[in-house]
């Protein structure tokens, strides 16, 4: 029987990779939520929307009858953490209550979320952190909409997914979550300038242990879970299944774009590369690659936050392979895999 996805955030990383496994998989109908709206292909259609407006919501999304499942992966960033939630949970709560009231046959609702749930952006926390492990000190958007789905699901047929993948790595231009775009033009405009790559975070960063989330395998995780029934109404880690440290990391990153390494230097990427336009425009002029705006290559700002990470920054897979999905992923082998494909594709050179 044919499925009906509504992916929501169809134009980042991880709605993106998502649409792209679900046309794969050839049995689903899949619609892209987003605010630019996208092209329209075989299965895959979309439809601009600005979900901070309910009424647009209402106008554009009721007509969705047929859905049975809600992949719900929108993102919108804010300066501080408490004005992150009105805006995060209003899109949710507009998306679904667009929805889940005509789409009799709504099977589940999968939302996306992330290792702030644990309090990993505020500073060092317990590791290998747990789904069962206990909230942090509002505010947290992400456990703002989960209380509001689960609240939501109460009496109803649907079950809901709470997923928690680490930092998502692969292909996506314009997103400001993607740290395989930030390492590799920082790298090309390196050997550009004819230096070598140096790590930029926090000392204690460059040996600290942490994990990835191949996008790939988070979209797969993500369609396991939404389509299995014991996995209904929970939360789960999702993680490449291996852990690693930048100070072994980095050198095989710099032996990929033919650097050496030189030791590393802490500084601000959002400060040391803001006036990097019109070296980018010249790279484009000398190497034929793609003509992408320097704004839409990287988001510097993320790069620093996770270079920011001096402490241990990982959390517990196993409820998910015990759910039965035991798929994992070499870290080193991902960002090789990215860093060429983004080569393929003319975006560095």
């Amino acid at each position: 029987m044919t499925k009906k996805a509504v992916v929501v955030g169809a134009n980042g990383i991880i709605g993106g990779n998502l649409i792209a496994h679900l046309a794969e998989l050839g049995d689903w109908e899949i619609v892209g939520l987003s605010r630019r709206g996208g092209k329209t292909a075989g299965k895959v259609s979309h439809i601009a929307v600005d979900l901070l407006d309910a009424a647009d919501a209402r106008d554009k999304l009721t007509h969705l009858a047929d859905a049975t499942h809600i992949f719900y992966a929108a993102y919108q960033d804010r300066p501080s953490w408490a004005e992150l939630v009105p805006p995060n949970l209003a899109m949710l709560v507009n998306t679904v209550n667009a929805i889940e009231p005509v789409a009799t046959g709504l099977q589940h609702i999968s939302l996306m979320q992330g290792y702030k749930v644990y309090g990993a952006h505020l500073g060092p926390f317990k590791t290998p952190a747990r789904e069962t492990d206990a909230n942090h000190m509002p505010p947290e958007f992400n456990i703002d909409q989960q209380d509001f789905l689960e609240a939501l699901q109460k009496g109803k047929s649907w079950t809901w997914s709470a997923l928690r993948p680490s930092v998502v790595v692969g292909f996506a231009l314009g997103n400001p979550m993607n740290l395989a775009s930030v390492i590799a033009v920082y790298a090309s405009m390196s050997k550009e300038l004819g230096i070598p790559l140096r790590f930029p975070g926090k000392v204690g960063a460059y040996d600290s242990l942490l994990e990835m989330t191949d996008a790939g395998l988070l979209a797969r995780a993500t369609v396991f879970i939404a389509t299995n029934p014991q996995c209904g109404n929970q939360a789960f880690n999702i993680n490449n299944g291996d852990l690693f440290r930048w100070s072994e990391m980095w050198p095989k990153i710099a032996k990929f774009f033919d650097l050496e390494v030189a030791p590393p230097l802490q500084m601000s990427l959002a400060t040391i590369m803001a006036d990097k336009d019109p070296l980018w425009n010249r790279m484009i002029e000398t190497h034929g690659i793609a003509h992408t705006p320097y704004r839409d290559v990287s988001s510097w700002a993320f790069g620093d936050a996770v270079f920011g990470w001096d402490y241990d920054f990982f959390a517990d897979g196993t409820r998910l392979r015990r759910a039965g999905f035991h798929e994992y992923i070499d870290t080193e082998e991902m960002f090789m895999r990215v860093f060429a494909d983004l080569r393929a594709r003319k975006i560095i050179p």
